[in-house]
């Protein structure tokens, strides 16, 4: 998907897994730079899981090669690869000490009793739970037995960490603290980590680079705000944020303006700068946070429509605006005032400043 670099620390060579007829992982490539963190982000069944797992070694490809540091790692169990991994249900031993568990890959590597104390001691006071070591697995809360998974993983010192839905059996809030620990305990090591993810909103918050993936296929690798701003595709556009669709056939064109024919027949004139030919079939997204209502017809581009609907979302109000018979408009707008805004029934038009309108 990029340039090799002399950075580059892993990388996915037209990877592919299949499993009796079923292609998880369909000809994917990669390059993963040192120090990133890179989020695989995709719906249940797109194949991201299969991926982390033919990199740490639960599973090997039909095809292709993974290659870690420059060599080939295919055939390696994964006892063998070194490779840091945290589990969504932790794989905590119940029945050993929170130091013991820490311990027990470095017992594994044989080293000595004084390392295996020091090296255990650093673990926790980096996810910050120094003097926890004599305690069990089941004295501790939720996120503590995560970040005691974390210290596990990162006692070793890995060149790279992999994360698979470690956050996915916390609460809402504790999730999200965790989410910044993680970010924090990534910027103090600088370490590779590799995250998998359905979440898009903790795909953002914590990533350095984001693989959308679906149906076995990466759709776009980017920063989170290239993939939040200039989506490659529908689907992109649709997983990551919220997105209004403006789909049809453009009827008439002059200049940069240029008429929209949708599906049930209503036409609707925007203004658009790329290279549209009159009757070619076309699809628009824009954002809801990107349209906002106008009192007149000044705006370069604008639908007219009905509210339908209003939410308040306590820091939002969130309006849900058909603009045809066939098509609704969702937008959402800072709350200024409650009970100030617009209300059900009304006819409104939306605008957007042209640059807020993406062709996918």
């Amino acid at each position: 998907m990029s340039k090799t670099t002399k950075e580059t620390i892993l990388e996915l060579k037209n990877l592919s897994k299949h499993f009796g007829s079923v292609i998880a992982v369909d000809n994917v490539s990669l390059d993963i730079e040192e120090g990133w963190f890179l989020t695989l982000l995709g719906p249940s069944g797109s194949g991201k899981t299969t991926i982390l797992n033919m990199i740490a070694g639960f599973e090997f490809p039909t095809a292709g090669d993974v290659i870690l540091q420059g060599k080939p790692i295919n055939l390696l169990l994964p006892e063998k690869r070194n490779l840091g991994m945290v589990f969504q249900n932790y794989a905590l031993f119940p029945h050993m000490s929170i130091f013991e568990n820490i311990a027990f890959p470095l017992k594994m590597r044989k080293l000595s009793k004084s390392e295996i104390t020091e090296n255990v001691e650093k673990a926790l006071e980096l996810v910050q739970l120094e003097g926890y070591g004599g305690r069990k697995p089941q004295e501790l809360s939720g996120g503590q037995q995560q970040r005691i998974a974390m210290a596990r993983a990162l006692v070793f010192d890995p060149p790279i960490l992999l994360l698979d839905e470690p956050l996915g059996a916390l609460d809402k809030k504790l999730r999200e603290h965790m989410q910044i620990e993680l970010k924090h305990i990534h910027t103090r090591l600088k370490r590779t980590m590799i995250y998998v993810t359905h979440d898009q909103e903790e795909a953002l918050v914590m990533s350095d680079r984001i693989a959308v993936m679906n149906q076995g296929k990466i759709e776009q690798v980017g920063s989170p705000d290239e993939l939040y701003e200039k989506p490659a595709n529908a689907f992109v556009a649709g997983f990551i944020g919220e997105s209004n669709f403006l789909g049809g056939r453009v009827t008439d064109r002059d200049g940069d303006r240029l008429t929209l024919q949708m599906s049930d027949g209503s036409e609707h004139s925007l203004m658009w700068q790329g290279d549209i030919g009159s009757q070619e079939e076309v699809n628009f997204c824009i954002r809801p946070e990107k349209m906002f209502f106008v009192d007149d017809k000044d705006s370069e581009s604008f639908l007219t429509g009905t509210i339908e609907e209003v939410i308040y979302v306590g820091e939002t109000e969130r309006y849900k605006v058909r603009i045809s018979q066939e098509k609704t408009i969702n937008v959402r707008k800072m709350s200024i005032i409650t009970g100030g805004g617009h209300k059900e029934g009304e006819t409104v038009r939306i605008a957007w400043h042209k640059d807020s309108l993406r062709r996918v």
